[in-house]
């Protein structure tokens, strides 16, 4: 008998202390919910060549990479590009067999070259022809400052989304508090490029691959559409009482 008063006890106990948590559980805030939208349109200010140097024949006349090295060198020291921006991909020359039932394999190297504008990319391209190197593309482009202008393009998406809460709300008289949640949206936030290639045609994405062009293009050949960058704020904000 006991045992069983012990246990309503015990039940009553549970149920008040229930029952006071839901009636001292705060009211429910009103709140809204928005996403604010921004975009940047900058120019690259870093564009990465890739170069290919093939050592061939000229006749049986075999051309070396060493000589080829020293032309494009040369060219591109004179279109003022320093040194410091002309890169070896890596530091063991590639090998390809020209003729299978032969002994005879001719070897090449790979370069990067950085320059900071379209015009002076379409001056590498002009050069690379004039030494009859062919094996170029343009990998992908950049921009010196491409982490604080990501940092500027979400700040102006948050602002847009507490632009959007105010005056929503104040059409009908009331007022934004305090954001209670703050989210990204990683579909519709960060980088997308269009690139325009030197015989312009555009495509969507950070490479464009010009294998084995003719040369014969003017110094303004290349055209870049301006880097796109967006973002997607999804803010809920309080509503003042």
């Amino acid at each position: 008998m006991k045992h069983v008063f012990f246990t309503c006890i015990l039940g009553m106990g549970l149920s008040g202390l229930l029952h006071a948590q839901i009636t001292d559980r705060a009211p429910e805030v009103p709140y809204i919910e928005v996403t604010g939208n921004a975009e940047l349109n900058i120019v690259p200010d870093e564009i990465f060549i890739d170069i290919q140097l093939n050592e061939k024949y000229d006749g049986k006349t075999k051309i070396s990479i060493q000589e080829q090295e020293e032309k494009m060198r040369v060219g591109l020291l004179a279109l003022g590009i320093p040194a410091s921006d002309i890169m070896l991909n890596s530091a063991d020359a590639d090998f390809m067999r020209i003729n299978w039932k032969t002994d005879d394999v001719l070897t090449r190297k790979k370069y990067t070259v950085k320059v900071k504008d379209a015009a002076t990319a379409g001056k590498v391209f002009k050069e690379l022809s004039l030494i009859d190197i062919k094996t170029a593309r343009i990998a992908r482009v950049d921009h010196t400052k491409m982490d604080s202008l990501l940092k500027e393009v979400k700040i102006l998406a948050i602002k847009a989304a507490k632009n959007k809460a105010d005056y929503l709300l104040n059409a009908i008289g009331q007022q934004c508090g305090n954001a209670l949640i703050i989210m990204e949206s990683p579909s519709n936030s960060g980088l997308e490029l269009e690139l325009m290639n030197i015989s312009g045609a555009m495509r969507q994405n950070r490479r464009v691959e010009m294998e084995e062009y003719n040369g014969g293009y003017d110094d303004d050949a290349i055209q870049f559409r301006k880097i796109q960058l967006r973002s997607s704020i999804y803010v809920k904000f309080a509503i003042k009482p």
